[in-house]
Parts: C-alpha cells; structure tokens; sequence
C-alpha cells in the first residue's frame, strides 16, 4: 500500500507566458473523487499556517508560501487549464500587494470576473445564427444572465476592496454572500433555456460556460471558507436602534409610501388607462425612469387591467409600482412554455434593477396548466419587497431567481412548483392557494434551486397559510441542496402527511435541507412526514432564527410601523 498522501503528487514547476516565469500547478493524473480528496488534502495541510502568517510576501518564483499556493490551487480547482489558472491568478496578486488570504480571494474573483466578460463575448458570437426560435431566446437569455453574473461579481469586487481596506462588517458579508450565490446560478438558467431543443447548440454553449460557472463555485467556497478561519477579523456592526416594520433596505423616506394612500402621495408618474395620466402602460412609465437611480421613483399605476409583458432591467433601479389594490390594478399575459418561450422569458412582469418595491397590485399569467411553465412575475432585484400584492398563475407562477427578496401580505396561486428560484427570500403573513392541475399532476408549492451548499439561499415562508384545495406538498427538490423551510405557518388539511415530495429517485434526498418549525393546523402533523437526511423537524429556535428577515436577507434594522407587525425573529 502507498503512503505517501497523493497531494504530494502536485508538481510545482515554471512555465513561460509572454517572456515572464510563473509558477504552475500540475496535478496528479487521478480519478475525480480521488482529486477532489487529495486537494482537500492539501488545504487541510496547509491552512495551519494561516494563523501564524496573518500577512505574507508577495508571490514570487523562488518565495512561494504555503499560504497562498493553497488558496490558488483551491481557486483552480477543476479547471480544464491547470497550468493557466493560477498564473492569471498571480498576475492579479502583483497588483494588490502585501499578499493575504483576502488579496488571494481578490484576485481570484477579479481573473472570475474577467473570465465572465469572456464568456459574455463568445456567446454573443452564437447571435444570428440559423436556429430555432426557441435556441434564439436562449442564447439572449444567456446573453442577459452572464451580463447578470458579471454584475454581480463587479459589485462583489468592489465590496470585496471595502473588506480589504478594513472596513469590514455584516452589510459587506451578506452583499458578498448574495451576489457570489447569484452570479453562480445565472449560467444554469441560461442552459435551462435549451430545453426542448436538439441540445446540439447548448452543447457548445455549455462547453463555453463551464470555466466560468467553476470559477464562480470556487471562489464562493473559498469565501465561505476564509469566513471561518482563526485569522478572521471581527464584524463591525450595522445593525441601528430602531424597530419598525420594514426591512433596512427600504429608506427612511419609504417608509411614508408604504404607509399613504397613493393619491396623497408625491409620484414621479401616473398611467392610466383611460388617458387620465402621463401614459397609458406601465412599460412606458418604465421607459422613462431615470437609469441608475439613487433615489426613489415612483410610478402609480391606477386601476384597470393592463395587458403587457414588463421587463425592468438592471438599469433600473430604486423603482416603486404603487396600484389601488388586489384584482383592482392588474398586469397580466399570456406567455407560456409551449409558444416557444423559456421559462425565463414566459414572466408577464420581469424586475431586475436593485431595490425594487410593489403595492397594491396584482401580477397575473392566465396560460392556464396545460401550457406548462408560465410565470406571472420573475425577480431578480436585489432587496426588493412586495406589499399586499397577488401573483396568479398555475405552474411556475412567481419565479424568485435570485438575490434578496422580502414578501408581506401577498397572494401566491398556482399548481407546480408555483413558487421556484434560487433566490435568498422570506414570504410573511403571506396566503398560499393551491388550483387544480392537469390530470396525474402533483400540486407542489416549492421547487427552491440552490445548486452549492456555498449560497445563502433558500425559501423561508413565516407566519402564513397555506390554503390547499387540491392534495398538496410543501415542495420537491429541484437542485441538488435545495432549501426551504415553513415557520409557524397555518397548513390546510390537504396538505399531504409526507409534507414533502421527490424530485426523481433519491435525487437530492440527502442533501437538501427542508424544515418544518411549530406549524400548526390540520396539515401540519409531523408524524407521517418523510424521513429524509435532509428533512429536519426544527426544534431550536436558535436554528429557526436563521431563516428569519433579520439574519437570512440581512433585515437587522426596522422601520415605523403601518399598523401591522412585521416580525424581524420568530413569532413563537
């Protein structure tokens, strides 16, 4: 038998780009589990050292530390150019001086970023090529999720150089957190985008992604990582001595539009569909907001049915939709699987720009179930929030993609898997309908998509009811660490005892994380739920405090109340 641990296998040498000398990594030919082990190895090896060496030497052909050599073989691992990968990674390193575990993590986030943006230039060469239709909507999809993930990853360079300045704290932690969750999900949307198709261009598209997409899980990991490790710098704190109902995202001045009815309120724009107002559909208002805003902009949308499909990209931000209530301000359409869209794009209302708000209004796809996948509203607005708003569909009905999301006092209706994403959100006081599906269809309320066990992400519904009509389950697993839990939450007597229901098999079983906290009513009986790994009965309350608005979307401060309580921990 062999002793000597396979790590030491990894062959330091010098290779030649550009008439500079870079050390390269060569790993050992293995089997994938086996590498996988032997660089977990190597960390465990060296990480020891961290403590004692809370600042090292810059990287340098005959100085090189194991501090950093295990950060970069981490950052590079399982990537296809072995030899590439950590030499970019130390051209980054010579810019950012004294060499630390933060810079280490900086520069493999910038040589992540930069890789990103290559991948947004390949793709756009498959632009009008002879495809299907559907192929074409994909490849935008994939087009708009990489300019989503390189975002994403400028924000987190830019927050990652506040760590590195020393003005660390818990608001930087949860953004880094958020938005590296992100960026790793958008290339798996984009691929979702081929199905139904011959696969053959996805193939190519796939093939272009995977670099980046490991780029992205890899950093994330090392953040987690470098998060626990004995060197870590205390948290500032943020958290502010006020308590009200809203989450600290939304300002002081917000707190009075939530609270006014909207004809005493000062708005920016008015629609209206019988000519009363500035212009006749939301997509207009919307046009004309200002990009980039720091300020709120404000559009009241009076009541009628407006029938268009809304995208609010990236650019606009700190945009508020305020209507004159459910089913009186309405926004509905008809897109759907079978008429050729993605999923993606099936959403009658889309909202990417950060610190978007709803009111009052309802957001409604009318394709029915037989048309599969057909999204009333898809979100992909970092700290937004939804108040008293209806989202009606049946399967996919609201779609919280990604990033920090905050639900109160909403409707949510639909068949399968109505409420699916891989976002970071809380749904509160919130009532959850069950309609009828097509026949053989299951009714599941969740299919939550968290791919690492890296993301903060995750479903947390709080203080709700889940009004059932139909045998219902909580949710299936649609990724592999999917995670969702219920809160003191009402659940209907059709609510199935198993709770919970398979995705296919034994898919996920193990690492998924479900829970069930001090629900109550008829449905909610734990003694014939599945007895999964990854089901857990929550009995501690500080293990439920976790998935509340003040720790898991980082609501830690509060605004004047409206009247009814928002709760920031648990109920009970």
């Amino acid at each position: 038998m062999q002793t000597t641990p396979e790590f030491l296998a990894y062959k330091i040498t010098f290779c030649k780009n550009n008439n500079h000398r870079y050390l390269c990594l060569s790993p050992p030919t293995l089997p994938p589990k086996k590498m996988a082990f032997a660089n977990f190895l190597l960390i465990l090896l060296l990480l020891p050292s961290f403590q004692a060496l809370p600042d090292v030497n810059p990287l340098k052909e005959q100085n090189l530390t194991a501090q950093p050599l295990a950060l970069i073989i981490q950052a590079c691992t399982g990537i296809d150019s072995q030899d590439l990968c950590p030499s970019t990674i130390q051209d980054e390193l010579q810019s950012l001086g004294p060499q630390t575990p933060s810079s280490v993590l900086h520069a493999a986030l910038r040589a992540t970023l930069n890789e990103a943006r290559q991948a947004v230039e390949t793709i756009t060469k498959f632009t009008g090529l002879s495809v299907s239709y559907r192929e074409q909507i994909a490849i935008e999809d994939c087009k708009e999720l990489l300019d989503f993930s390189v975002s994403e990853l400028a924000w987190s360079l830019a927050e990652m150089q506040n760590i590195r300045d020393g003005n660390r704290n818990a608001e930087y932690e949860g953004n880094l957190k958020a938005w590296l969750s992100a960026a790793l999900s958008n290339q798996d949307t984009c691929l979702e985008g081929f199905e139904g198709t011959d696969r053959h261009l996805e193939n190519f598209v796939r093939g272009s992604l995977k670099q980046v997409t490991q780029l992205i899980g890899n950093v994330l990991a090392m953040y987690t990582q470098l998060n626990s490790l004995p060197f870590r710098p205390p948290l500032s704190s943020i958290s502010k001595n006020k308590s009200s109902n809203f989450p600290e995202w939304i300002t002081d001045g917000d707190q009075e539009l939530l609270r006014t009815k909207p004809r005493g309120m000062h708005v920016d724009a008015v629609v209206s569909l019988d000519g009363s107002g500035h212009y006749q559909t939301i997509t207009d208002a919307i046009n004309e907001a200002p990009s980039y805003s720091n300020r709120r902009y404000i559009i009241y949308v009076k009541k009628g049915v407006y029938k268009e499909n809304i995208d609010m990209k990236r650019k606009k931000t700190n945009i508020m939709l305020v209507g004159d209530g459910i089913g009186q301000t309405v926004v509905t359409g008809n897109r759907n699987f079978l008429q050729g869209w993605t999923t993606f794009r099936t959403a009658t209302v889309a909202v990417s720009g950060k610190g978007f708000i709803a009111r009052d209004l309802t957001f409604r796809n009318t394709a029915g179930p037989q048309n599969h996948q057909a999204v009333a509203l898809r979100v992909d607005s970092d700290q937004s929030a939804f108040y008293r708003c209806s989202m009606e569909g049946y399967q996919d009905t609201l779609y919280i993609h990604s990033l920090r999301q905050f639900y109160r006092e909403c409707k949510i209706y639909g068949t399968i898997d109505f409420i699916f994403g891989n976002g970071a959100a809380v749904l509160q006081n919130c009532k959850i309908f069950t309609r009828v599906p097509l026949p053989l269809q299951k009714v599941t309320i969740t299919a939550q998509g968290r791919k690492s066990p890296h993301q903060r992400t995750g479903f947390s519904i709080q203080n709700s009811y889940i009004l059932a009509t139909q045998p219902t389950y909580l949710g299936r697993p649609w990724k592999q660490y999917s995670r969702t839990v219920f809160m003191n939450t009402y659940m209907g007597g059709l609510v199935q005892p198993r709770g919970w229901l398979e995705w296919y098999g034994d898919f996920a079983l193990r690492t998924l994380w479900y829970g069930e906290y001090r629900n109550y009513g008829p449905g909610a009986s734990l003694s014939g739920r599945v007895k999964w790994p990854g089901y857990h009965i929550i009995r501690d309350a500080s293990a439920a405090n976790f998935f509340t608005v003040g720790r898991f979307i980082d609501g830690r401060s509060w605004l004047p109340a409206t009247g009814v309580k928002f709760t920031v921990g648990l109920s009970n």
